[in-house]
């Protein structure tokens, strides 16, 4: 018997098959093989159609049935994880009434800061643990604002993963964990944020039914079971935010642990039993998805929006300029060819939307101290490996000032963190020791799966997920890093200044 999970990221739907006796990863497909494309119709937007998400989900999901050499008609349960923070507007008859704006959109930074000003700081971080922010509740407030026509049609609201199960199962809902990820959830009545929603005038109505994150929410659908050759009746019983799901994926349920992730994102989520907050809202905190009123669960995350995206523009822009081709690897022994420090060429990689760690400012990704005599390509491929670091130890260090400790690290092989580069100076700046695991978010889905329908414990749940390597703070190199951060910092700084 098995479970498949899915997950709905920006870039691409990964779908995967697991065997529910042994944990082991039987298939696992992707779809498309070329990043999704996201729609930027003025500067600072991201938009997506949720259509997209679907039709990529079938792809993945019929490379499995092809290709995995398994029945598909003996998988038990399904589990989502999906990029957090979306919106989608449905109408009562579940059409999709515009792009769904997602994570990296930048457009309601204004309208959440007024809120954080309006309600007040105090209010808002003991209640919320974050500032409105850019997040679900002020996209929602913008659409009513900009588009009166669309937002009168809205029935409900959902996030990517919402949709995607309503898709397989006709039933509309959401989880705490999800409605905490939109700034929705009030954690002093462990509720909707009434409050928030009136002061942005909003009607609770639009809000889904809430279920528990591990449950089974619903059934495939017939008509669902014919588009992705799966049999109907099969339960989805988990759904996640991709970083809540992520730690769950490498067993980072409770205080203390950590996980990371490092693709078009970066992202370290730290487990904590208090609602902790950041005075400033540079990191945010959200309901974890093992969180109870009995043993509370919060999941403080630190996002920056710029990270394998950096890598992916230099892949793709730069490194191909002559009509060749460069891989990923190839690009990360050039990297390893230029000295810690990059020779004092410094890239600060915020180039995809306004980044919380900075906060909500956006300062844009740039190159400082180029020199034409002596830089090559490695110089500068290192540096933009290092300066997503340097962006992650930022966080990090607000992190530690909230009184969250990070000294060990959990993380897929995958990515940022294929790059034996990017590993050890990430390990060497920040002092934190990183253990890689043969897992994803789509795998993790599945687990949450096999939780969720009573398949298995937590504990059973991770049976098979092995770690692939460990790296650990080297020394004798951590000085050297320590300097290049510090020059990386002052322009940061000068940034923040000028601003």
């Amino acid at each position: 018997m098995y479970l498949i999970g899915y997950d709905v990221g920006s870039s691409s739907i990964k779908a995967s098959l697991l065997e529910i006796d042994t944990g082991k990863l039987i298939y696992s497909a992707a779809s498309p093989q070329r990043e999704l494309e996201i729609t930027a119709v003025k500067p600072g937007w991201a938009e997506q159609d949720p259509e997209v998400w679907w039709r990529h989900l079938k792809s993945a999901t019929a490379e499995i049935r092809e290709r995995s050499g398994v029945d598909l008609r003996d998988v038990e349960a399904l589990g989502i994880s999906y990029q957090m923070h979306g919106l989608v507007c449905i109408d009562e008859a579940h059409r999709v009434l515009r792009p769904a704006i997602i994570w990296c959109d930048s457009r309601a930074v204004d309208i959440g800061e007024k809120a954080f000003s309006d309600l007040g700081k105090d209010l808002c971080l003991k209640r919320l643990l974050n500032s409105p922010g850019n997040f679900t509740a002020s996209k929602l407030k913008w659409v009513k604002e900009n588009e009166p026509q669309i937002f009168s049609k809205i029935f409900k609201i959902m996030l990517p993963g919402d949709y995607i199960a309503l898709r397989l199962t006709g039933e509309i809902a959401t989880t705490p964990s999800g409605l905490s990820e939109g700034i929705l959830w009030d954690f002093r009545e462990n509720g909707i944020a009434s409050f928030l929603m009136e002061y942005y005038g909003l009607s609770e109505e639009l809000i889904p039914p809430v279920v528990p994150t591990f449950s089974v929410q619903g059934e495939v659908r017939p008509d669902a079971a014919g588009e992705l050759g799966l049999k109907a009746g099969i339960k989805v019983s988990y759904r996640a935010g991709d970083q809540p799901n992520n730690a769950l994926s490498l067993n980072v349920l409770n205080p203390g642990e950590a996980a990371a992730t490092a693709g078009t994102s970066g992202v370290v989520y730290g487990v904590s039993d208090e609602a902790l907050y950041d005075p400033e809202s540079r990191v945010n905190t959200f309901v974890h998805v093992n969180h109870s009123n009995e043993s509370p669960r919060c999941g403080i995350l630190l996002c920056i929006n710029g990270t394998a995206i950096l890598n992916s523009w230099l892949k793709n822009k730069l490194m191909t300029l002559r009509g060749g081709t460069v891989t990923y690897d190839e690009m990360n022994r050039m990297a390893k060819e230029a000295p810690i420090g990059s020779g004092g060429l410094t890239i600060l990689p915020f180039g995809n939307g306004a980044e919380r760690t900075l906060g909500n400012r956006n300062i844009g990704a740039s190159i400082h101290g180029l020199n034409f005599n002596t830089h090559s390509q490695s110089h500068l491929l290192r540096a933009a490996q290092e300066g997503i670091v340097f962006a992650l130890k930022f966080g990090l260090d607000i992190m530690s000032s909230m009184g969250v400790r990070v000294e060990k690290v959990r993380a897929g092989y995958a990515n940022m963190f294929l790059s034996p580069l990017f590993a050890e100076a990430f390990s060497a700046a920040t002092g934190a020791g990183i253990e890689l695991y043969n897992t994803d978010g789509s795998q993790g889905a599945a687990r949450g799966a096999g939780i969720g329908a009573g398949i298995y414990t937590v504990k059973d749940a991770f049976t098979g997920l092995k770690t692939v390597k460990i790296i650990e703070p080297d020394k004798k190199i951590r000085e050297e890093y320590l300097k290049a951060y510090e020059v990386w910092l002052s322009l940061v700084r000068a940034h923040i200044y000028e601003d």
